[in-house]
């Protein structure tokens, strides 16, 4: 599924002053003669992501041993982490397919020979489609599966690959819903689209999809109500899909990021069992492998509120104080360049020693290179200049994209955690 010789070769890259927080000492080393000499995360310098190991091992496992036992099919998102490294431990882990979402991640993961992709997104760039068509052409095992929500992308598709002969492009057809983001806005407009695939020399029909999280971001009674009821179309859809005779021998269901797994399974797993074409539901949760302090430690369904085998975050943050320039107000050097803030500010945890803060202490600002952390009055003095904080994050898909290489710790929770591995990113 993923070429292990290509992934272990990260390891002979050599390292230097490019790659942000690695120490001095490491430039001119390859990634395993830096590591051999058992770094500690305080010889690195801040602001700095980790990543836990354990914790990532946990989280595999956890939606692994989750996604099997709902006996559905896992293709997690790659685009979260844009990491062969991570990929090739959720696929070794049993995960079906790496999802992506864009035609240059593709050409990604091709380097590093992912044998199955689906790609959540129309792919009408005329570049890459010619380019993903002779990648099939001349790679047999390679499966590809991409998105359509209206004819006309159907039409351009074909109007692309029409100057050459190839395998069938797998189309995957996009239900969306009002206010939502792409897809086809009504069961009618998706069918339209289905039968255009379906009639194409150069295209065929795979299945339907789309992405539920783009209509609603909580747990409220409404907000679940929204997401099963889309559910049911997606499920309507595929059966009349089926039911016209549009579809070969098998089909794939598709949604799920990391915030409503649970009523994917809920709402679309009986298509797995029912009469007519051989279906698979397939899950594209991607959020899932460092989880979050944050947003998705709020609204997904494997948090300890929910599950007895929750997720965890395996991603932190540590940053500085380097400006004490009021009481109850420290400045730490890291800003929106090193660490998300879309879905929430970081939020403090502890003092690097282990010393916890205060719960009210709060990070109330990014700037490009500095938090404003606020301090309660009573603990206005316990954070001098120079400590180091270490930070709660959330949204990982906006965390990796700002770091080329991130330190993996053996254990967040210590004094001084030994870095044990260093994961590269493609963005």
């Amino acid at each position: 599924m993923i070429d292990a010789v290509a992934v272990e070769g990260l390891n002979q890259r050599t390292l230097g002053p490019e790659h942000k927080a690695l120490p001095p000492r490491s430039w001119g080393h390859t990634v395993e003669s830096f590591l051999a000499t058992t770094p500690r995360l305080s010889e690195f310098t801040t602001p700095v992501l980790t990543l836990d190991r354990a914790r990532i091992a946990s989280n595999i496992s956890v939606m692994a041993e989750w996604t099997a036992r709902a006996g559905v099919l896992l293709a997690p998102h790659g685009k979260t982490s844009m990491s062969p490294q991570l990929w090739k431990q959720q696929l070794d882990a049993g995960s079906w397919a790496i999802t992506l979402a864009t035609g240059w991640q593709v050409q990604v993961a091709r380097a590093f020979d992912v044998e199955r992709v689906i790609l959540a997104n129309a792919q009408i760039d005329p570049v890459a489609l010619t380019w993903i068509a002779a990648e099939l052409d001349s790679h047999p095992t390679f499966e590809f599966y991409c998105w359509a929500d209206s004819v006309a992308t159907v039409h351009e598709m074909d109007r692309i690959l029409s100057a050459r002969g190839h395998r069938p492009i797998a189309v995957i057809v996009e239900l969306g819903g009002p206010h939502g983001r792409t897809g086809a806005r009504s069961i009618e407009e998706a069918t339209a689209v289905a039968r255009a695939i379906a009639t194409s020399s150069r295209l065929t029909l795979a299945g339907v999809g789309g992405y539920e999280g783009a209509l609603s971001h909580d747990r409220s009674d409404t907000g679940l109500e929204t997401v099963r009821t889309y559910l049911d179309n997606v499920a309507g859809l595929h059966r009349s899909l089926d039911a016209e005779g549009l579809y070969g021998e098998h089909a794939l269901v598709t949604a799920g990021g990391s915030a409503y797994q649970d009523l994917v399974v809920e709402r679309l797993h009986s298509l797995t069992t029912a009469d007519g074409v051989r279906t698979d539901v397939v899950l594209r949760s991607g959020a899932y492998v460092v989880h979050d302090d944050g947003f998705y430690s709020q609204i997904s369904p494997l948090t300890p509120t929910r599950t007895d085998a929750p997720l965890t975050s395996a991603m932190h943050g540590w940053a500085r104080s380097v400006s004490r320039p009021e009481p109850g107000l420290a400045l730490l050097d890291a800003g929106k360049r090193d660490f998300p803030f879309d879905e929430g500010m970081p939020v403090p945890q502890l003092i690097r020693g282990t010393e916890i803060l205060d719960p009210g202490a709060e990070v109330t600002a990014l700037n490009d290179q500095h938090a404003f952390l606020r301090l309660p009055a009573g603990e206005a003095a316990a954070l001098p200049v120079g400590s180091v904080v270490r930070l709660g994050l959330s949204h990982p898909c906006t965390a990796f994209d700002k770091w080329r290489l991130v330190p993996v710790i053996d254990d967040a929770d210590s004094g001084d955690p030994q870095v044990v591995d260093l994961v590269h990113t493609f963005f």
